[in-house]
């Protein structure tokens, strides 16, 4: 890492939206070409970088900024050269040499302190004069508070929130409690506001370091699925994330929940601890599902005739609990539809797709990802959308950080009836903002595997909602004579069951390759995937998805795709590369989005690469290709499978990660015409049944699992699951409750 300082000469390029900026900057008298994301610099300012240079294939020589620092104009030179850069309105080159020359290093004191001798200078009005002072004045208070914060660690663009949201309070807040960071800028967690606190000399066992640290392990439960924790849990994990011993935690508690940041419930005779936000979410999807749980009266005797009559416009016959789905849709305001592969479910949504058509009813079709609605329109031949989509997302978030749509309370969609797809995958957040936007008398049907793995984010709804007792469910249970030859189905089930597994190796779509190290697995692949699989199931590459429980190891996500990218995306001249990390991207690469990110901009073009259509919003689980990496404005290029295309800054690409291998818990809601799963050994609570049913329905035309036949039947016996603290059962039971 190298040391350059210098002024701002000329700004070349700036990208008001991410700061990236290319400009020239002076140091000991030589031009430098430096690029780097930079906000709020202006030309004539003074800076302190480190970086490295860097040979630029186009434009040459480039010093590429890691870091930065603001320093103030030390001499006449830079008080000169930063007041005729067009920085201060109204000042040109030969009115900051006149200004300069009257009054020396003095300048700036003059222009702060006492800026109407300002008209002593020729050229300088009394107006003139109040006008330079009141902008010296700003840019100063700016100034100030970036090299303020910069002796904290906070980066330029973190710094630029802080004082837009605190203004000339930051000096205060930050040394009285910089944890309220945490509270009210989004992008600020607890470590880092830790980190300045540590800075600043607050104490370790402070009031405000505890009631973050309690904030922050209930935002850590959030991210393991939980919308609670008990509150002897929660008391020992904040302990230890403090690093406290005897301090008296609890005694917290009560004042966080007078402050309204937390609720305490008490279910069972135990205390459930909630974050406000959790709580109040939990509670109002209870009361909006029940306020749309009403009956809708039908004639039994005509819903059978016209059943009878869809059965025949899509020729099939529907079995009796297909049959009595098609009844309830009809009957209820909430209907849950729930089955395993094979059991006839998108068959029962077209019967309703058509009942509904018939009465002239508006049906809205919705899945929670990109690649669930896809399958959900070629199986109906009707547009699905995402949910996010069809709430129309705003692209900008509350203060909170949390999505904003534009369809809710105020502008609901305007649909007789709605249907979600793939309902496992919907997590609290979610769900109460797609209640928001349905009106009472709109039907909602809600279809899913209640057997799958549960939601990324936070909750478990659908199996909440079941359990529950209170809302009509039908499952289906049949499986069809079509989906019964195929292994994939059959071994489904049995995993479902608790059966053993036919691994045989008889038919086409279900194999298991024994293999029992590690090495082995690894070479077992690269030829299923280079050689088998291709020819015999009539697939690219790069439709075959590797699917594996775990992240670390030789057997894990991290490792598994540098070895893949190795064999499908090798380096070479000709394709352009990105390093970050540890982590090399590619064009061609195979890539996932990590995390939702509600504003970053996409657009669907046509075949001159002209946009036909644009929006925001692309997330946890959207899979694509690397199509272009832009060394110069850096950035890269995704086309995702949905034909959306993303332009990423680099410092944006940490939300992404190659995809030739992905966890079994990232493939919910997406289908591969095959996949290959290596299980060889792992943590008992991890290599459970649930997981195995969950990789082996995604599934269309082929499973191969490579490994060790008896960790497959492990996994089959092994019903043990991740615990998900939420009660969503219990708010629903509630409502319910008070109704009776």
């Amino acid at each position: 890492m190298e040391t350059l300082e210098g002024y701002v000469e000329h700004i070349i390029f700036r990208n008001t939206e991410n700061g990236y900026t290319v400009m020239n900057v002076v140091a000991d008298e030589e031009e430098i070409t430096c690029v780097g994301s930079m906000q709020y610099i202006d030309e004539g300012e003074m800076l302190k970088m480190e970086g490295e240079y860097k040979e630029h294939s186009l434009y040459g020589q480039q010093f590429i900024i890691q870091s930065y620092e603001l320093k103030e104009p030390e001499d006449t030179v830079a008080i000169e050269r930063y007041l005729a850069s067009g920085a201060i309105k109204g000042i040109g080159a030969a009115l900051a040499a006149r200004i300069v020359r009257r009054f020396k290093e003095d300048t700036f004191r003059i222009i702060e302190e006492e800026p109407e001798r300002l008209k002593e200078v020729k050229g300088i009005s009394e107006r003139m004069s109040r006008e330079i002072a009141s902008q010296v004045e700003e840019k100063k208070d700016l100034r100030q508070a970036m090299l303020f914060l910069q002796q904290y660690g906070i980066n330029t663009t973190l710094a630029v929130r802080i004082y837009d949201k605190y203004g000339a309070d930051i000096y205060r807040i930050l040394k009285e409690n910089p944890y309220r960071l945490a509270d009210d800028i989004n992008g600020i967690g607890f470590k880092i506001a830790d980190e300045i606190a540590t800075k600043v000399g607050i104490n370790t066992d402070s009031d405000f370091r505890i009631k973050s640290g309690l904030l922050y392990a209930l935002v850590q439960a959030g991210n393991d699925g939980h919308t609670y924790l008990p509150k002897e849990e929660l008391l020992y994990k904040t302990k230890e994330l403090l690093g406290l011993a005897e301090v008296d935690v609890e005694k917290h508690l009560m004042d966080m929940v007078v402050d309204r940041k937390l609720v305490i419930k008490e279910e069972k005779g135990q205390m459930h601890v909630f974050a406000n936000l959790s709580y109040h979410t939990e509670l109002n999807t209870a009361r909006m599902l029940t306020e749309l749980n009403i009956l809708c009266s039908q004639e039994d005797y005509q819903v059978d005739k016209r059943i009878e009559r869809i059965e025949q416009e899509l020729g099939e016959e529907l079995d009796e609990k297909q049959r009595l789905a098609v009844k309830e849709a009809v009957g209820n305001g909430v209907l849950v539809i729930t089955g395993g592969p094979g059991t006839g479910k998108t068959t029962t949504i077209n019967a309703i797709l058509k009942y509904f058509e018939e009465e002239d009813m508006v049906v809205e079709l919705a899945a929670p990802t990109g690649r669930a609605a896809k399958r959900m329109s070629e199986a109906t031949g009707y547009e699905a959308k995402t949910i996010h989509r069809l709430l129309e997302l705003s692209g900008v978030p509350d203060e909170g950080g949390r999505t904003e749509f534009e369809r809710n309370e105020q502008n609901p969609l305007e649909s007789d009836v709605i249907i979600v797809d793939e309902m496992s995958m919907v997590d609290i957040y979610l769900m109460h903002s797609l209640l928001k936007a349905v009106v009472a008398g709109t039907r909602l049907i809600l279809v899913g595997d209640a057997n799958q793995l549960p939601s990324v984010g936070p909750g478990s709804v659908l199996k909440d909602i079941i359990e529950s007792e209170i809302f009509t469910v039908v499952r289906l249970t049949k499986i069809f004579r079509q989906a019964a030859r195929s292994n994939i189905v059959m071994n489904a089930h049995k995993i479902n069951e608790g059966q053993p597994l036919d691994l045989q190796n008889k038919k086409t779509d279900f194999f298991i390759m024994r293999r029992y190290e590690s090495q082995g697995i690894l070479e077992m692949i690269k030829k299923l995937i280079v050689d088998i699989l291709p020819p015999n199931i009539k697939v690219e590459p790069y439709d075959i998805q590797v699917m594996t429980p775990m992240r670390k190891g030789q057997l894990g996500v991290e490792e598994l795709n540098v070895y893949l990218q190795g064999i499908l995306n090798p380096p070479s001249k000709s394709k352009a590369e990105k390093k970050t990390g540890n982590v090399v991207f590619r064009v061609g690469d195979k890539v996932m989005q990590i995390k939702n990110d509600y504003q970053l901009e996409w657009e669907i073009q046509n075949k001159y690469k002209i946009a036909i259509e644009k929006g925001t919003g692309v997330f946890n689980g959207d899979m694509g290709i690397v199509s272009e990496i832009n060394t110069f404005a850096e950035t890269l290029t995704v086309h995702f499978d949905d034909n959306r295309v993303v332009q990423y800054s680099f410092k944006q690409i940490e939300e992404l990660e190659h995809a030739y291998a992905i966890t079994i818990h990232k493939s919910q809601g997406s289908e591969y015409p095959a996949i290959i799963m290596p299980l060889l050994t792992g943590p008992r609570m991890l290599m459970n049944r649930n997981l195995l049913y969950t990789g082996v329905t995604r599934a269309k035309r082929c499973v191969t699992i490579v490994g060790d036949e008896r960790t497959v039947q492990e996994m089959v016996h092994n019903k043990s699951e991740n615990k998900r603290y939420t009660d969503l059962k219990a708010r629903i039971m509630e409502f319910n409750t008070v109704l009776e």
